[in-house]
């Protein structure tokens, strides 16, 4: 029995004596068990958005945007090319798309839809046609000189095409110019670095008062206001005449352009409003010289005989352009026996002119044309010994001499104008006498 026992021989310990219940351990347990279910919600809000970043694309998650796949980088089609050329004599606008693969059937559709801006089948030698074409050579548009301000536009449009005139881009700037004559107008010019143009344009200008190769002396002056124009920076030529003087054996004449604000159309009047166009222009072919005036009794170079000769003959080089001295409508052109090729108009105040010997005729019966339009070229045909312009007038039936007619003036300023108009004056006389002075957009 013994062995079945431990004795303890140790004292047994002392009581403890009973402590109060306290209410410490329990608040402790509810503040855990808040701030345990505290971190379950913030756990779960965790997880949930976990999920939905992870969530795949085509998940049904809708408050996360998809992100869009790269847009492919397409490149851009090559600009067209441009290929200019300048119209041969005798080319036609069928032989230049020819080469480009138009068959004739696009060409009638083309001249067709565009004739209504311009008739293709006028084209003209030395202007310019630019046609550009895509990368598999195929013609999307084409571009032609209209004139020196505009150019037609066509460009492809279903099967079909369409057309405008466009004006080009021109930088317009207004210029000056003066000098003195030692020999002719166009070395005056030359020496002020100026082209033949302009100076032709101003002799035109005065033509109906000066005759520029009888009546031109040594020392005449000219002063004159005047456009460039400039595409791209570069000069391509020159514009109006806003204001010139010329002074020819000490007497001054004045140009000064003026326009119409009711209808746009512009004139060149003198100081006094009077139009400086006068019914006719002093000779038809300007610089050229007289070899043979009007006479009752001339020595005839072919028939050898003395006979009246009722015109003036101008010697030129054959193929220089005649211009008709007026408006008129023209009764013939054509052969004309002793005469050769022959153009005879018809003018106002019953008068008529005649230019003989041509080489070549540029207008028809029954066409009505303008003072200074080219009507043909010199040239030696009929009784002709050499190349000349063979000019004459009548008036009411009787032929009268073209170098001592006179002939009055046109169509003067319209009275309710000539206010504006002799403030225009005054603004001209100012930039004729000071130049440095001249805006880019005056006398417009």
């Amino acid at each position: 029995m013994t062995d079945q026992y431990q004795l303890n021989f140790d004292p047994p310990p002392a009581a403890s004596p009973p402590r109060r219940p306290s209410r410490k351990p329990r608040t402790s347990a509810r503040r855990i068990a808040l701030a345990a279910a505290l971190d379950l919600v913030l756990l779960g809000g965790v997880l949930a958005l976990v999920l939905t970043l992870i969530r795949p694309k085509n998940g049904p998650a809708a408050s996360v945007p998809a992100v869009s796949p790269p847009t492919p980088v397409i490149a851009p089609e090559p600009p067209p090319r441009v290929r200019e050329e300048i119209i041969a004599k005798g080319r036609t606008l069928s032989q230049i798309l020819g080469g480009y693969g138009f068959t004739g059937v696009e060409i009638e559709r083309l001249k067709t839809d565009v004739k209504p801006v311009f008739n293709l089948n006028k084209i003209i030698a030395g202007r310019r046609i630019r046609i550009f074409v895509d990368a598999e050579g195929s013609v999307r548009s084409l571009e032609y000189d209209m004139d020196d301000l505009r150019y037609l536009a066509v460009s492809r449009e279903g099967a079909g095409f369409k057309a405008e005139a466009r004006a080009f881009p021109f930088e317009t700037r207004t210029e000056f110019i003066w000098g003195t004559v030692e020999d002719n107008v166009i070395s005056a010019f030359a020496r002020r670095n100026e082209k033949d143009l302009l100076a032709l344009t101003m002799t035109d200008l005065f033509a109906w008062d000066i005759d520029f190769y009888t009546e031109l002396r040594r020392g005449d002056a000219f002063r004159m206001v005047y456009e460039k124009r400039y595409l791209d920076g570069k000069f391509v030529g020159y514009g109006n005449i806003l204001a010139a003087e010329f002074v020819n054996r000490g007497r001054a004449f004045q140009a000064c352009r003026f326009t119409y604000r009711d209808t746009g159309k512009a004139d060149y009047f003198d100081r006094k409003a009077k139009s400086v166009r006068k019914e006719f222009l002093r000779s038809p072919i300007p610089y050229a010289s007289v070899t043979s005036g009007f006479s009752f009794s001339r020595f005839h170079p072919i028939l050898k005989v003395y006979t009246s000769h009722f015109g003036v003959d101008y010697g030129a080089r054959e193929g220089t352009p005649v211009h008709a001295t007026a408006d008129g409508v023209v009764l013939s052109a054509g052969p004309n026996g002793p005469a050769g090729n022959m153009v005879h108009l018809r003018h106002k105040n019953s008068y008529e002119t005649m230019y003989l010997h041509l080489s070549r005729i540029f207008v028809a019966a029954g066409e009505r044309v303008e003072g200074g339009k080219v009507l043909g070229l010199v040239g030696t045909t009929g009784e002709s010994t050499g190349p000349h312009l063979d000019y004459r007038i009548k008036q009411g039936g009787n032929y009268v001499n073209p170098l001592s007619a006179k002939f009055a003036p046109v169509s003067p300023l319209r009275p309710e104008f000539r206010a504006e108009f002799d403030a225009r004056v005054k603004m001209g006389d100012l930039l004729l006498d000071a130049p440095w002075w001249i805006p880019r957009t005056v006398l417009r």
